[in-house]
């Protein structure tokens, strides 16, 4: 795990912890210096990177049961970290969005700790997005139905078959979602992950939970990286942001963005 502390320290005793994309497949804790340094500086909370391992050498659950690991870590150190363990929000992006939707599941059933709220960017959801044979023109661009396929049948430790796959692997799969965290759920409309984060958040929405889906007309699987300039790409994040001063309860104050 990797920790940032904002400028100045803490002004919120609450905490993020981030779970890096990468298709289960790929990347790493220390791809994500400048998102976790920004969540950090920006909000005033402390954020947790967890460098989980990845399953190409460890399928599920491994890489769940890191990032639960560094769920009950945050939680059992929150006294000495300055943080209130009521006050920890789960986030992530693509693959590591779709590990943080089930670690809210399984923290939820365990009971050890409850997450206060999820940020999940286009999650990696549904593993039976694998299985459809047309996607409307979606997943043209940095993650397609090939890469899907390879991380979920990697993550799995075989190919995605419609009729089951392991609780806690898949989160669209549960079926009772009351209950869980508030969340946020955004992504563009050429992502291959659009229609199963639209349905997921739907569904949390049926159950009771509150959610917000934000969707980015014409954005593709990360855009907001790789058209960091972009207007849209400035407004996903933003939003992003104010989302987690919401689900936190963070006192509101301006601070200097990275340059």
């Amino acid at each position: 795990m990797l920790l940032y502390r904002p400028r100045g320290g803490l002004r919120n005793a609450a905490a993020l912890l981030y779970v890096h994309g990468g298709g289960f497949i790929s990347g790493s804790a220390q791809d994500y210096h400048r998102q976790c340094a920004r969540f950090a500086n920006e909000l005033g909370v402390l954020v947790v990177n967890v460098d989980y391992r990845l399953a190409l050498k460890v399928p599920f659950p491994g890489p769940l049961e890191d990032c639960y690991a560094a769920l009950t870590w945050l939680k059992d150190h929150a006294a000495e970290l300055g943080v209130n363990p009521e006050r920890i929000a789960l986030a992530g992006d693509s693959a590591g969005a779709g590990l943080a939707a089930g670690l809210a599941q399984l923290a939820h059933d365990r009971g050890e700790v409850q997450p206060a709220f999820q940020l999940l960017f286009y999650p990696m959801l549904d593993d039976r997005t694998v299985l459809l044979e047309q996607h409307d023109n979606r997943g043209e661009f940095v993650w397609t139905p090939g890469s899907n396929q390879l991380g979920w049948t990697a993550y799995l430790g075989h190919q995605p078959v419609l009729e089951q796959a392991p609780e806690y692997a898949v989160p669209a799969r549960r079926m009772d979602l009351r209950g869980l965290a508030p969340a946020w759920i955004g992504v563009g409309t050429l992502d291959l992950f659009y229609l199963e984060d639209k349905e997921y958040a739907r569904r949390l929405a049926e159950a009771g939970v509150p959610c917000e889906f934000f969707e980015v007309e014409g954005g593709y699987h990360a855009s907001e990286l790789f058209m960091s300039g972009a207007s849209v790409s400035a407004e996903f994040l933003e939003r992003s942001l104010q989302a987690l001063r919401q689900g936190l309860q963070l006192a509101d104050s301006a601070v200097a963005r990275l340059s």
